[in-house]
């Protein structure tokens, strides 16, 4: 048997009730609370970013192409959509789908109100699993075969303020001349709680409207829309989408859009990292105090250790592995009340928000376990790192003074 480990473990027993066993729990509380809150943090990090990203991804995809234009116009220049991009999407591998659409300005006029949209026209491309978990009354458009339709859904928000409802008809004026409109049936509402950039302003209908409005022939659109099977290929799809297309077509990622979400969800993070290293600095004078007590405690034991010819290396062993395994036990505390606290809350949402500042109703939770993993190990990495430094104080300690230590 290890003998270091042997005495480590004799000294641990030897003397429970006492004062090293309270500095013990308070070491292993500091522990397992520093990493339960670190577990808490990042999961919600990454359930809060995870929500707003698909949030804006199911409403407004990955990338968006465009025909190249300096001008500013809410309005985009129509071109024709059947480029190889929108037909032979699947030979890129990792795009799961691309949709046609068009916006166009207009005003929702009512007995009571009028109220500036922004109509976004969809095709029969449009991805509507993607779209549905932002449904939240009523149904989706019902395109037919020839025509357009004369549905529409708009957002929750701008219901209340019109006094809509599933069911209503809108009169809906377009900004062109000469100036026209459309009576149009509500069939549906949307919500994503970003009010800034949807909720307060888009509605959404056939895309044919828009053509018809316009003037414009078959196959003509304002944009397309690229959705990828994963986030992590966004980039790879920017560079090799813009290589094969044509000069006149322009490509954007929709984080770079909406640039200002994205910075913010970015600032959250490093704000959660600060966090984190506080933990860590908190943890570790903790540890070292803690240390620190225990051999001043066991001054006379380093004394008769030394004097029966016990090297440094050894002495300092036994403390490591006394250190070790309080770290250890704060480990599974922490997991405990952190990954207990997360269930709690991803069960029952028992912490709710404002959805009007926070674009959702409920603290989210993301399981994100290679993350879990990775606390644990940083905890115990640094921690165990850190404990080399109290018991280097074991190196100076003189056995004959250490054996009538008092």
């Amino acid at each position: 048997m290890n003998l270091g480990y042997f005495i480590s473990k004799r000294i641990r027993t030897g003397h429970q009730g006492g004062f090293s066993s309270t500095t013990h729990k308070i070491a292993v509380a500091s522990i397992a609370i520093g990493l339960g809150a670190a577990i808490v943090s990042f999961l919600i990090m990454e359930g809060f970013q995870n929500t707003v990203k698909n949030k804006i991804y199911s409403f407004s995809s990955h990338l968006l192409v465009t025909r190249f234009t300096m001008n500013n116009s809410l309005e985009e220049q129509p071109f024709f959509y059947n480029i190889d991009l929108y037909h032979n999407y699947p030979k890129y591998g990792y795009i799961d789908h691309v949709q046609e659409y068009a916006h166009k300005a207009g005003l929702i006029k009512t007995d009571d109100e009028v109220f500036g949209v922004v109509f976004k026209g969809i095709g029969k491309s449009f991805g509507l699993n993607t779209f549905k978990q932002n449904l939240v009354e009523g149904e989706f458009l019902h395109l037919p075969d020839s025509g357009y339709s004369q549905e529409v859904v708009i957002s929750r928000a701008i219901a209340d303020k019109i006094k809509a409802n599933v069911g209503d008809d809108l009169i809906v004026h377009f900004f062109q001349n000469p100036p026209r409109f459309r009576k149009l049936k509500v069939v549906g509402m949307y919500e994503t709680n970003l009010s800034d950039y949807y909720d307060s302003r888009v509605i959404i209908g056939d895309i044919r409207l828009i053509g018809r409005l316009n003037d414009w022939v078959d196959s003509v659109a304002g944009g397309l829309e690229v959705f990828v099977k994963d986030q992590k290929d966004i980039d790879k799809a920017y560079e090799t989408i813009g290589e094969d297309m044509d000069y006149d077509l322009y490509i954007e990622k929709v984080s770079d859009k909406y640039i200002q979400v994205f910075e913010w969800l970015g600032l959250i993070s490093r704000q959660v990292k600060i966090l984190l290293g506080v933990i860590l600095i908190v943890v570790c004078v903790n540890m070292i105090s803690v240390v620190l007590i225990l051999v001043m405690e066991r001054t006379q034991m380093i004394g008769a250790l030394k004097a029966m010819g016990a090297k440094d290396r050894l002495i300092r062993s036994v403390f490591i592995y006394n250190g070790i395994n309080l770290i250890s036990r704060g480990l599974i505390y922490g997991n405990v009340i952190g990954l207990g606290l997360c269930y709690l809350q991803y069960e029952f949402r028992l912490v709710k928000l404002n959805p009007h500042d926070y674009y959702m109703s409920f603290v989210p939770i993301s399981w994100d376990w290679s993350m879990v993993l990775l606390l644990n190990l940083l905890v115990f990495a640094v921690v165990a790192f850190v404990l080399m430094f109290p018991t280097a104080l074991v190196a100076r300690i003189n056995p004959i003074k250490a054996i009538k230590f008092d």
